[in-house]
């Protein structure tokens, strides 16, 4: 069985790429997919759009929760502590947004994304 062309290249970024460049990937593919059904909100299959892209998101922060809450991690425990505190502010961002759809609250979850997802890009000092 073939892989499409996508799926194949998706599959061949993440066998390439560091830890911190694959994080930044998933965030920027996240905040894409929100701001894709931001910009075009009135498209015909946007409710389904949005949930796609909310799961997606949803499934992302999550996964940082289980990361971040591990002892074992190694960045610093306030570090920690605050992506934590972000991570619970997007859920309830994006909750609210499955409950009361709404393109302009969906834009600070994309700004989060993007700009963790640069973050993550920038070599550490």
């Amino acid at each position: 069985m073939s892989l499409n062309p996508v799926n194949a290249y998706t599959n061949m970024q993440k066998d390439s790429l560091s830890g911190r460049e694959l994080e930044a990937s998933v965030l920027s593919r996240a905040g894409i997919m929100l701001k894709q059904v931001k910009d075009n909100w009135n498209a015909p299959d946007r409710d389904q759009k949005l949930l796609e892209a909310i799961k997606f998101n949803q499934k992302v922060w999550s996964f940082f929760q289980a990361e971040l809450s591990d002892p074992e991690n190694p960045l610093p425990k306030k570090l920690r502590e605050d992506i934590l505190n972000l991570s619970i502010f997007v859920d309830k961002r994006l909750f609210e947004v499955l409950a009361y759809p709404d393109p302009e609250k969906i834009s600070i979850v994309i700004d989060i994304n993007f700009n963790i997802a640069a973050g993550l890009r920038s070599k550490p000092e």
